[in-house]
Order: structure tokens, then C-alpha cells, then sequence
């Protein structure tokens, strides 16, 4: 028998899932790249380029610490200014509208939470909090920033490249002579209040967000290839509890052969328009018209029928 012909309208077919509600998004960072922040596999990513810092490096040698510092304090400042793209705002819409049974997110940038989504489930954390690995106290990110302003007065450098864990390329002698800060209560170690490579995420977090994925009438996956487990996992849930799993990237996934339908598009495109469509209306505060909702203009693709 001949093959069946693909779905003219995949984003039509999408529109019809998030307007039945119950649904659970998980988003990655190919979200945040209009807003500046690169991502890890994406059209804009920098894995091949740059080396992530591990939870072990960081925690075993002083001279790591130090280079992690440093490079952090100078990207944070970007990440810190970053505002919240069309992408984030269409997501926020869509709780507006009572469809989303719960959001999670792998990005540690908060821009959800700017883009004025409440509830969410930061995965991996968030670089706008720092913990002290001794006493387990939190702080403020900024607070840390002026500490480190403080003992770093005299220090300058060139800023290179800004990766995706949201510090900076510098050279080793720059690095060299950045004064790192200790815990202003018991003198530990300080860590952003993010999950390290070589980490694994809260299981309290991984608890919820499987209770969600097993309440949820789809799983909405956006802007991540699920390459790391740690995404990838509430996928391969989904698809053991038959919960319909829908897929928008730029470029391939892992979790595409697992998925009812598949979009390849500009998330800060396809996403206002998907809101529009499923909801005939968009967000009353927002940056949506920022970026006109238009036809994607990469192809669309239909995944594997369930």
C-alpha cells in the first residue's frame, strides 16, 4: 500500500491538543535563545565549543573554583539583564488561559518567572540564587555580585564568547588574578544554586514533575533536544502512560520517535501563533507583538501516529 501522505498542518493538529487543557510543558533552552542565551545543541549551540564546569572540578580544586567565578561574574551580568522573548510570554498565556497542568523547565535563567508564569518547576535551579555548601544557606545572586565587585575593585578582563551556562570565555591570566568569595556565615564553599553536570537533580523535583506527567492529557516538550536524561526521562514516562507527547525544536530530538507530533520551527514564531490558535486570543500584557505571529517558515513535520 502507498505511504500516507504527511499532515499538510501539524501546527493546526497541536493547536486542537493544547485546547483541551491538562497540559504539562517542558521547556529547554532553545526557549531562551531569543532572548540572548545560547543553547547546547540547538542552531545556536555551543557543547562543541565549550567545556561545561562539573559539580566535581568544582567542589575538588580551588584553582576551578576560581576559574568558575570568574567567568560566572562576568556572564551573569548578561544573564541577569536578559528579558523574557515571546516564547516565554506565549507559555505564560496559555496558564493564563487554564491550560497548563504544570510547567517545568530545564533552564536555570528564571525568565519564565519574569515572563510572570508562576508555579514552575525549576529542574536544574537557578543562577539567581547562590547556596553555601557548608551551612546550606541561600542568598540572593546579586548579593554575591556585590561581594564580588567589592573584592575584585581593581580587576578587569576581555570578555569572550557567552555560553550557555551562563558564564564567559576569559584567558587563564585574567582568571588568575580573581579573588573568589567565601560564605558570610560559616566560610564554606559557595555554589550557584544550579545542578552541575556530574549532579543529579533534587529527587523531590523529578517526584512532582512525574506526578504532573502522569495527570497531564499531553506533554508538551519546547525547545529542547533531550539529549541529557534528565528531560529525556519524563518523555520516556509519558510514553509508558500513553500520555501524548508533542515536540517543538529547531532541529531533531531525542524524543521524536516517541512523539505523536513533531514541529520544527522558531519557538518565538510558532508559539504566539499556537496560543492564537488554541485560544483565539493573546496575552493581555506582553512582548507577543514584538515578534508578529507569522507562519513558521522552517518545515513542519509529523511525527510517528499513536
Amino acid at each position: 500500500m502507498p505511504a500516507e501522505p504527511p499532515d499538510p498542518r501539524p501546527a493546526d493538529r497541536l493547536a486542537e491538543l493544547i485546547a483541551g487543557g491538562d497540559v504539562m510543558v517542558l521547556s529547554g533552552a532553545g526557549l531562551s535563545t531569543d532572548s540572548g542565551i545560547p543553547d547546547y545543541r540547538g542552531p545556536t549551540g555551543a557543547l562543541r565549543r565549550a567545556t561545561p564546569m562539573t559539580y566535581q572540578r568544582f567542589v575538588g580544586d580551588p584553582a576551578q573554583r576560581q576559574r568558575y567565578w570568574a567567568r560566572s561574574h562576568l556572564g551573569w551580568r548578561i544573564v541577569a539583564q536578559a528579558a523574557p522573548n515571546a516564547g516565554h510570554f506565549a507559555v505564560t498565556a496559555l496558564q493564563e488561559h487554564g491550560l497548563l497542568a504544570g510547567l517545568v523547565t530545564q533552564n536555570v535563567d528564571g525568565l519564565h518567572t519574569r515572563a510572570g508564569a508562576t508555579g514552575v518547576i525549576e529542574l536544574h535551579g537557578n543562577l539567581h540564587r547562590v547556596v553555601c555548601l557548608g551551612c546550606g544557606a541561600v542568598s540572593a545572586r546579586t548579593e554575591l555580585d556585590d561581594r564580588l565587585r567589592a573584592a575584585n575593585a581593581g580587576w578587569s578582563a576581555s570578555v569572550g564568547r557567552f555560553n550557555p551556562d551562563g558564564d564567559v570565555e576569559l584567558p587563564d591570566d585574567a582568571v588568575r588574578g580573581f579573588t573568589v568569595v567565601d560564605c558570610r556565615l560559616c566560610g564554606g564553599l559557595l555554589k550557584p544554586d544550579v545542578v552541575f553536570f556530574g549532579e543529579t537533580v533534587p529527587a523531590g523535583r523529578v517526584e512532582v514533575s512525574f506526578a504532573l506527567v502522569a495527570h497531564a492529557r499531553l506533554l508538551l516538550v519546547l525547545g529542547s533536544s533531550l539529549s541529557v536524561m534528565s528531560g529525556y526521562r519524563f518523555v520516556l514516562r509519558a510514553a509508558k502512560l500513553g500520555v501524548p507527547v508533542a515536540i517543538v525544536n529547531q532541529g531533531l530530538s531525542r524524543g521524536d520517535p516517541h512523539a505523536a507530533l513533531t514541529l520544527d520551527a522558531p519557538l518565538g514564531e510558532a508559539l504566539p501563533e499556537l496560543v492564537y490558535a488554541a485560544t483565539g486570543r493573546t496575552s493581555p500584557r506582553r512582548s507577543l507583538t514584538r515578534s508578529p505571529v507569522r507562519p513558521a517558515r522552517t518545515a513542519l513535520r509529523p511525527g510517528p501516529k499513536t
